[in-house]
């Protein structure tokens, strides 16, 4: 098999040099980028390379955003006895030994781990070879792999308080979670024009993630008819898996203002179309939310580790920031609560007030400050 450094070639001219692994879904893509973003703003001529895992969507996200990424063989643990799991031992030695030979082409100042599969394999290999190392850990309970590398990176950026149950309280920041700058920025006016929607009319969008949700999917498909009884307008996230299905079920309703899209690219504008959000509970999409202070109904997922999102979206739902419904009553009672919402313009109001407090705008500026302290601190120590 190729050795995936083979094709990088180094710019040892540029003022800083910067590996950002993981991946696997949005929530560690986009906060991943967002970083690169702003580490290219301040130094235009920084090398930056991405480190994914193959296979996974960050694959074709990561080069439509700009930036070369180097793919790792490399997957998680199953649930459940598999063959997979016998060979997983063998699969993170030959990740490790791989990302070392990048390491030692590439040359980075420093490596930044945002979680996913790709993220353990570089770091262990840049904390073998002292290069500084960042985490940046998006969830309000740890990761597995961030827990255990917690004591051989450099720094833990972290998006909760409370998180020195789980790190080292002598390199902890807490910086809140990456979000892309312009999120926040849409026009509600742009918006309705974009999406074709009635000014006159509400608007409900849902978000199960990048990658879609069965269980959302399924309770927004059965709820058609009722939304469009109460004169909702949809902006329906379905993922790539679910899309066709969707496509076919939203169909007839697409005169009412109903609409299942795939993927959305111009989450700023859904946003600002959006009265209320039902979404799940990853890192990225309750820091979105607090950040356009979005009235919301958060349904966390029960297929994550350590069952984090139920974690996140008790952080909002026990200040009153946000409504909470188990992934378990979705089918009996979720859009009944989103309706009552959308219904209710003075709980939406609360809700805003409660959310809005709850951002951290200048997460990705907080994140790149310590970064360029790292880089900074190991210059000065080479240069001794």
């Amino acid at each position: 098999m190729p050795n995936p450094a083979a094709h990088i070639e180094s710019n040892l001219n540029a003022s800083c040099r910067v590996i950002i692994s993981g991946g696997g879904t949005g929530g560690h893509i986009f906060p991943a980028v967002a970083i690169a973003n702003e580490l290219r703003r301040r130094r235009p001529d920084a090398d930056i390379l991405f480190v994914g895992a193959n296979g996974r969507m960050e694959m074709t996200r990561v080069p439509e955003a700009g930036y070369r990424i180097v793919g790792l063989d490399i997957s998680g643990l199953q649930r459940r006895l598999t063959p997979q799991n016998l060979l997983f031992p063998v699969k993170v030695f030959r990740a490790v030994r791989k990302a070392g030979k990048l390491l030692e082409r590439f040359r980075p100042d420093a490596v930044v781990g945002v979680g996913g599969y790709a993220s353990a394999p570089v770091l262990l290999a840049a904390t073998s070879r002292a290069i500084p190392s960042l985490i940046q850990e998006q969830n309000s309970y740890a990761g597995l792999v961030n827990k255990l590398l917690a004591r051989r990176v450099d720094k833990i950026c972290v998006a909760y308080d409370g998180m020195a149950r789980f790190f080292p309280q002598d390199r902890l920041v807490l910086t809140g979670n990456p979000v892309r700058s312009e999120i926040a920025g849409g026009s509600r006016e742009e918006a309705l024009t974009f999406f074709g929607l009635d000014p006159a009319r509400p608007v409900l969008l849902v978000v199960g993630g990048s990658l879609g949700a069965r269980t959302l999917n399924q309770a927004t498909a059965a709820a058609l008819p009722q939304l469009q009884e109460a004169g909702v307008q949809l902006l329906w996230q379905t993922g790539k898996l679910y899309y066709p299905n969707a496509q076919q079920e939203a169909a007839p309703f697409a005169a009412a203002g109903l609409h299942a899209l795939e993927f959305i690219r111009r989450m700023d504008l859904a946003y600002a179309a959006a009265d209320v959000v039902i979404s799940r509970a990853g890192a990225l999409s309750v820091s979105e939310l607090c950040l356009t202070g979005k009235p919301c109904v958060l349904v966390p997922s029960p297929n994550v580790a350590e069952d984090h999102q139920t974690k996140n979206a008790q952080a909002l739902s026990s200040r009153s920031a946000a409504l909470l419904v188990t992934d378990a009553e979705v089918p009996h009672k979720l859009y009944n609560v989103a309706l009552d919402l959308l219904r209710n313009p003075a709980r939406q109001t609360e809700l805003r007030r409660n959310i809005l407090p709850l951002a951290r705008p200048d997460a990705t500026t907080a994140i790149v400050d310590e970064l360029e302290i790292l880089i900074e601190r190991q210059r000065a120590l080479a240069a001794r």
